[in-house]
C-alpha cells in the first residue's frame, strides 16, 4: 500500500494503493462483496437530516478559509498564463516527482510524510465512477457536485482516453460527499469497499482532523501497478469552491498522480495554494501518464528519459 497527499491547505489527497503491501494483505479468498448501497425508491424523496453543531462550525471555518485564501490571490482557477510559463525539462522533472514517488507509506495516518519511490501507476479498465452522498448533505448541494464531477470526469476521460462512465452499477471508483456525521460512521463500509486498508487508513478516515480536507484511497491487485478501485471522500462542508478544488486534485490523483511537486507550477500538485483547479500543465502531467509509449509499472529509471522525450514533443506541439 502505498499513500500520498497534501495536508490542510487547499485539498488534503491520500493516495493508499496495493503495489507493495497489498500481497500481504489480500486475503487468500475473493472478498465478499460490500454491503449495498441504500437508496430510496425513484417515487420517493432522499433522505435528509440535520447536520450536528460540530460540522455546522466545520462550515464556518472552511467558509473563513477560502476567504482568507481568496484574498491571498490564491486558488486560481484560470489553468495558468503569461505569468507561469514552464519548459519541456520541468514539466518532464514535474511528472517524474509526481507520478513515480510517494508522499506517504501505506500504513500512514497523513501526518508525517515520507518520500518513497514507485512505479508508474494508472487505469488499464474503464471507469465505473458513483458519486454517493451522506444524509447530511442539503439536495441542492447534491445537485451541483454531482454535475460537478461528471463534467470533470467528461474532461478527465478526454484528456488520458480513458472511458469513465457515470453509474451506479458495479463502481470501481466511488466519488463520497460525507458530512463529519456521515464521515464518522463510514467506517464499517470502507471496510467493507477496501478489505486490505489499514486500520491506520480507517482510523485517520473516520476521525479526520479539520486540517485534512478530502482524501482519496486507490487499490491495485497483487502485484499489479494498474487501479482496480478508488474511493475519494470529500467533506461536504467546504464552500462549492473548495469542494471543486477537492474534486479536481482527488480525482486526478485517483488517476495516478499520487505525490505533490513544490517545483510544478501552474499545478494543484502543489502545496503552495496558488491553483484550486486543474491547470493546462497538469492535463499535460496525465497525458505522459496515459501515453502509450509508457507502460504500467515502469520505473522511474525507465520512465524517466521517455517522459522527457514525450513532454519536448508534446510542447513542441503545443498540446495542453
Amino acid at each position: 500500500m502505498v499513500i500520498g497527499g497534501i495536508t490542510r491547505r487547499l485539498a488534503m489527497l491520500v493516495l493508499a494503493t496495493g503495489v507493495m503491501g497489498c500481497e500481504l494483505l489480500m486475503p487468500p479468498d475473493t472478498p465478499p462483496p460490500p454491503p449495498p448501497i441504500t437508496r430510496p425508491p425513484a417515487d420517493t424523496a432522499p433522505v435528509v437530516t440535520s447536520p450536528s453543531q460540530a460540522s455546522k462550525d466545520l462550515a464556518v471555518y472552511y467558509g473563513r478559509l477560502q476567504n482568507d485564501l481568496l484574498t491571498q490571490g490564491l486558488m486560481r482557477g484560470d489553468g495558468g498564463g503569461p505569468d507561469t510559463p514552464f519548459t519541456d525539462t520541468q514539466l518532464a522533472r514535474n511528472f517524474v516527482r509526481i507520478a513515480l514517488f510517494n508522499e506517504y507509506r501505506d500504513d500512514s495516518d497523513f501526518q508525517t510524510p515520507q518520500a518513497t519511490i514507485s512505479k508508474l501507476r494508472r487505469w488499464t479498465t474503464p471507469i465505473r465512477m458513483s458519486v454517493e452522498f451522506g444524509d447530511t448533505v442539503p439536495l441542492a448541494q447534491r445537485d451541483t457536485d454531482m454535475a460537478s464531477v461528471s463534467a470533470y470526469a467528461a474532461r478527465l476521460s478526454r484528456v488520458t482516453g480513458v472511458p469513465i462512465e457515470i453509474t451506479d452499477r458495479n463502481p470501481n471508483f466511488r466519488v463520497l460527499f460525507l458530512g463529519e456525521d456521515d464521515r464518522r460512521a463510514y467506517g464499517p463500509r470502507l471496510r467493507a469497499l477496501i478489505p486490505t486498508i489499514s486500520e491506520a487508513t480507517v482510523r485517520t478516515f473516520v476521525n479526520l482532523p479539520r486540517d485534512q480536507l478530502c482524501v482519496v484511497i486507490g487499490t491495485f491487485a497483487p502485484g499489479q501497478s494498474n487501479y482496480t478501485k478508488a474511493v475519494a471522500m470529500i467533506r461536504a462542508e467546504h464552500p462549492s469552491l473548495m469542494r471543486s478544488a477537492c474534486i479536481h486534485e482527488e480525482l486526478a490523483q485517483g488517476m495516478g498522480l499520487a505525490n505533490d511537486s513544490p517545483q510544478a507550477r501552474p499545478s494543484i500538485f502543489n502545496d503552495d495554494e496558488e491553483f484550486a483547479l486543474l491547470t493546462s500543465h497538469d492535463e499535460l502531467l496525465l497525458r505522459i501518464l496515459y501515453d502509450p509509449r509508457l507502460q504500467t509499472g515502469m520505473d522511474p529509471a525507465t520512465a524517466a528519459p521517455l517522459a522527457r522525450m514525450i513532454a519536448r514533443e508534446y510542447l513542441s506541439l503545443g498540446q495542453s
